[in-house]
């Protein structure tokens, strides 16, 4: 048996179902292995990078590993961006790649990376931006490093590992003899019995002397599948809750408790139960900048409770007074036991939440306006729907307008938030949950840095549904250049046909200026099963939701007045 060979009969036994990458001299035996399995659906793709947004696709929603691959050299390379997303956003992901001739170190060699004779250092960039990377030097490793390589990339906080594998040890006739089925010995990671009682007890305490707690549910809570859980817990005390954008629909969002999204272009409803809290349970929150407000100091006179896989995210951003390092859905069904045994239901409360359908929005003429358009999307979303936002304003109207409903999900780009991460990575989604509807709304910039791969979404038959915010211009950097520098440059282009590019590519596509030709075309797209492009001309005169501080959007224009006169008139600060 060969490596790869002995790699995937690995990959196939622990139940991966789709591997991405690039083609390449060094992978050339990878791939080879790939097409002969009967389990692994090899994609390859057009660009290395796209392969890595879509392996991190492909873990997003679903408990799987997400697979990668490229050759030596410049193709290992292109899978940076993907794994540092997956770093960052808690995807387990393994990456495969090619190495250069061991025998040739230090000569130059083709591909070479092993910062020998004026070559990159491949395993430090590695090293950056994975859990751990491995390099093979005898083939009689391949099971064992490949078995600790996907374990520890689900473990604790789930992340991406690389393995890469020279040239040398990929030839013909070197033969793994020792091969063995790998396995996953991955344990839950369950909360310490003393801090779940602690957090408890302050919950107890909370809910009998009628102080006011709000739940705020990051993206964690959605990958450890804790829904049911949190459902519980709050309709029993009453719990408003409000999520971050990728906490989005964690319960669905017609629930009279999920009261809206939290952040800079979030909903005034949820900004003011924040407020009005004493208590804040936070749960799978990484507390990132924009759903902080620029790490504003938000907790003061407020207690925190927090719930996470990570312990480095303990007292990172915030003072914890009670941490609970734990897998999210384990942490509240222990929570809720604790508190089950000290103090009853509570009756219900009434809160003010979002209206999403009712929400105003102002008519610029006929021109679409993408609120209106993501209202029209949220109505036609089927049940089991996925809606994936990219780098850019879309991604505030989508998370603002966007109402899911039960088993509905959400995701935007997370912190490290590539421009077309999601664009590409839909591609894994869909590969991963094939009964899913996937929809990915994106900007007409990060459509374009990677649109090539509607070519790889037609090869492989994979019927995902791109809706292209189409403005002309990079508005969110557009709108950076004006707050800041009060002038704009180098922002606006063309866009091309974008009916006819989907028809080139084999694909089917249409144009929407108006509400109706939208609706008209997206129950087209879902009804055709294909890879569809939708071009939504949007208005240029809409403007995402926005709000730079936790007082709010008044308060926010009143201070930065106030800050205004006292730089004119040299004043000191308040």
């Amino acid at each position: 048996m060969l490596i790869f060979e002995a790699m995937v009969k690995g990959l196939e036994g622990i139940g991966v179902k789709a591997a991405f990458g690039g083609a390449g001299e060094s992978d050339a035996g990878l791939m080879i292995a790939l097409a002969h399995s009967s389990k692994i659906k090899p994609v390859i793709t057009r660009n290395e990078q796209a392969a890595s947004f879509m392996a991190c696709g492909y873990a997003m929603f679903e408990d799987r590993l997400g697979v990668c691959f490229a050759t030596a050299g410049p193709g290992a390379f292109n899978l940076i961006s993907g794994l540092s997303v997956a770093l960052m956003d808690s995807y387990p992901v393994l990456a495969i790649t090619g190495a250069s001739w061991l025998k040739w170190r230090g000569k130059s060699s083709l591909n070479e990376t092993s910062g020998l004779g004026r070559t990159p250092k491949g395993e430090s960039v590695f090293a950056a931006v994975t859990k751990k990377t491995w390099e093979l030097t005898d083939v009689s490793q391949a099971c064992d490093v490949l078995e600790e390589a996907v374990n520890l990339a689900f473990a604790g906080r789930p992340g991406p590992v690389h393995i890469a594998v020279p040239e040398d040890l990929t030839l013909p006739h070197v033969s793994v003899d020792n091969y063995r089925d790998i396995r996953l010995t991955v344990r839950p990671v369950e909360p310490d019995p003393m801090a779940l009682k602690a957090a408890a007890d302050a919950l107890v305490d909370a809910v009998r002397s009628g102080k006011r707690v709000v739940a705020l549910a990051g993206y964690g809570a959605v990958r450890s599948r804790a829904g049911a859980e949190l459902k519980a817990l709050v309709e029993r005390y009453q719990i408003p809750l409000i999520t971050t954008m990728d906490g989005k629909g964690i319960i669905a969002e017609e629930h009279p408790l999920a009261i809206g999204v939290f952040g800079e272009s979030g909903h005034e409803s949820a900004r003011k139960v924040f407020q009005d809290a004493d208590i804040v349970l936070a749960i799978g929150n990484s507390f990132a900048q924009h759903a902080t407000f620029n790490f504003e100091d938000m907790f003061q006179g407020k207690t925190l409770i927090q719930i996470n896989i990570d312990p480095g995210e303990m007292n990172k951003v915030y003072p914890v007074t009670h941490a609970i390092v734990s897998d999210a859905r384990l942490a509240l069904a222990g929570l809720a036991q604790e508190m089950a045994s000290s103090v009853d239901a509570v009756p219900a409360r009434h809160y003010e939440m979002q209206d999403y359908d009712t929400e105003k929005i102002a008519h610029l003429g006929r021109t679409l306006h993408p609120g209106e358009m993501v209202q029209s999307m949220s109505r036609l979303l089927p049940e089991n729907g996925v809606v994936l936002g990219d780098s850019g304003a879309h991604s505030a109207w989508l998370a603002y307008y966007l109402e899911l409903g039960e088993g509905q999900r959400f995701r935007k780009p997370g912190t490290f938030a590539p421009m077309a991460g999601n664009t590409n990575g839909a591609l894994g989604v869909k590969l991963a949950s094939p009964e899913r509807t996937v929809v990915v709304g994106c900007g007409d910039g990060c459509y374009l840095m990677s649109g090539f791969e509607l070519l790889t979404a037609v090869e492989n038959e994979i019927p995902v549904i791109w809706v292209i915010f189409d403005d002309d211009e990079l508005k969110l950097i557009k709108l950076e250049q004006l707050a800041t520098y009060h002038e704009s440059a180098l922002v606006e282009f063309r866009n091309p046909d974008y009916v006819a590019y989907a028809k080139a590519c084999g694909a089917d596509g249409y144009r929407a200026e108006t509400r109706e030709e939208f609706e008209a075309a997206f129950k087209a797209a879902l009804a055709s099963g294909r890879p569809t492009l939708i071009d939504a001309a949007i208005t240029r005169l809409a403007l995402p939701r926005y709000s730079p501080s936790v007082e709010g959007l008044k308060h926010s224009i009143v201070e930065g007045i106030w800050a205004a006169i006292r730089r004119w008139f040299h004043l000191p600060e308040l």
